[in-house]
């Protein structure tokens, strides 16, 4: 899509509809997550004010995926937990842990993927292969002690999590190991 000043602006108005400055089209939030996924950047202005509403678009984009597809990435717990930072004094750290947790995440993703490429080679299942389910699992457990870590060194007083919070934990794990299995059972079947 063409770049407005180096910049693709999609302007919102009061009927909902967004349009591509860019391109001079009307476009769907779907067509937003689609450039999203291709790595253009892009933001958003409510037309009538000027005002930039990226965030809560992008945030809808969000909520709309969970809602079509039936394929959660943010858990229960997860989200339970990140409402309890609003208005607490761990707000403002939360939004640059998850920015580099989400950077680091990526990065150690395309190294697994390099790693299966190696063992497996470019065959279809090689390509097709998701991750094996200790690696995603060791990752996940990274994560969160990183995370753990973190709110410490901001709160040296705080106690560690309670019974219910690794009770969410170990049932969040236990979900990703059921996804990763219809996966690989969807693959087996290829």
């Amino acid at each position: 899509m063409a770049k407005n000043e180096g910049q693709i602006v999609i302007k919102k108005y009061a009927n909902r509809r967004l349009y591509n400055t860019g391109t001079s089209t009307y476009v769907t939030l779907e067509d937003l997550a689609e450039m999203v996924k291709k790595g253009e950047d892009f933001t958003v202005q409510d037309a009538k004010t000027g005002d930039d509403i990226t965030h809560s678009v992008l945030t809808q984009i969000i909520f709309e995926q969970e809602s079509k597809t039936g394929n959660t990435l943010l858990p229960i717990s997860f989200l339970r937990q990140l409402i309890t930072y609003y208005g607490d004094q761990m707000q403002m750290v939360v939004p640059s842990f998850l920015e580099h947790s989400m950077k680091a995440f990526t990065e150690q993703q395309s190294q697994m993927r390099e790693q299966m490429t190696r063992a497996f080679g470019e065959t279809p299942l090689g390509k097709n292969l998701q991750l094996p389910m200790q690696m995603v699992e060791d990752q996940v457990r990274r994560n969160t002690e990183m995370f753990q870590q973190a709110m410490q060194m901001f709160s040296p007083f705080m106690t560690p999590p309670a019974k219910e919070t690794k009770k969410a934990e170990a049932k969040d794990i236990d979900e990703l190991k059921e996804q990763l299995r219809a996966l690989q059972n969807k693959l087996d079947n290829l």
